[in-house]
């Protein structure tokens, strides 16, 4: 993480947020170490503390020019402001994706995740690593038993709810198809006084099942054989989730529709 760090924060410091979003959310994909989050901020600080000090350095030196002493100046300056910017208390958000698969709930969460600098944890990563398999090991059935989808969603979780504590805008991307299965997020954001959102993502079964059938280079396993058995286990939302839910139709503007919901 502390080397992690050192790229994040100098992707930060170039206003290159949504580069540093990308580079660490893959690096946590990955490798699996969503925990190491809880450290994140402390070496992000300090790591533009010994940029900060670098440059003030620098000002000490009486062969430099004019223009390089102003430019180390405010450098510097830029660097202990970023620094201190890393240790203040943030209040993050939940956000769940819902949806059957291919219903475009990667894709959305994956845009969502740059807009609103987020940490995106998807259950097929989280699946993966619990079995100890390669992100890109396909068609591993043992994988997707009723005992490792339980494993998976209380692993995901439960690493959303440290994620979340910490401050950051968490978005878990997974079918969060059942009562079950949301209740747990629900009560944490009640808990926590943690905004919350589910983001329902819907499109029409021949949409859904042609854009599996095109999917390449992805972690999921997800075919079009499973939408039907998909569709029979799904519950609709009840009452008490739906003051969370917002739907989304991704065949149609689903980037407007986001920048309306985030507004």
């Amino acid at each position: 993480m502390c080397d992690v760090a050192f790229t994040v924060m100098d992707l930060d410091a170039r206003n290159r947020q949504d580069l540093s979003n990308i580079f660490l959310n893959t690096y946590l994909e990955h490798t699996g170490d969503w925990q190491g989050l809880q450290v994140l901020p402390v070496y992000l600080s300090r790591q533009a503390y010994v940029r900060a000090k670098v440059n003030s350095i620098i000002l000490d030196d009486p062969n430099i020019s004019q223009e390089n002493h102003q430019k180390a100046q405010q450098e510097a300056k830029n660097y202990y402001h970023l620094a201190w910017k890393y240790t203040q208390q943030h209040q993050g958000k939940i956000i769940i994706m819902s949806g059957l698969s291919g219903s475009g709930k990667t894709t959305v969460a994956k845009y969502i995740a740059e807009k609103i600098n987020g940490i995106l944890i998807r259950s097929d990563a989280v699946r993966k690593h619990l079995g100890n398999v390669s992100l890109d090991e396909t068609g591993n059935s043992e994988l997707y038993n009723e005992e490792m989808n339980q494993k998976t969603y209380e692993r995901l979780i439960k690493l959303g709810e440290i994620v979340a504590k910490e401050g950051f805008n968490l978005i878990l991307d997974a079918k969060f198809d059942r009562h079950q299965l949301r209740k747990p997020v629900i009560e944490i954001a009640k808990k926590d006084n943690i905004f919350l959102t589910i983001l329902s993502c819907y499109a029409p079964v021949e949409i859904l099942s042609d854009r599996l059938s095109k999917r390449k280079g992805d972690i999921s396993d997800a075919t079009s054989d499973l939408l039907q058995q998909q569709k029979n286990n799904i519950q609709d939302f009840n009452e008490e989730e739906m003051s969370y839910v917002k739907k989304i139709d991704t065949t149609n503007n689903w980037k407007e529709q986001i920048t309306e919901f985030f507004r």
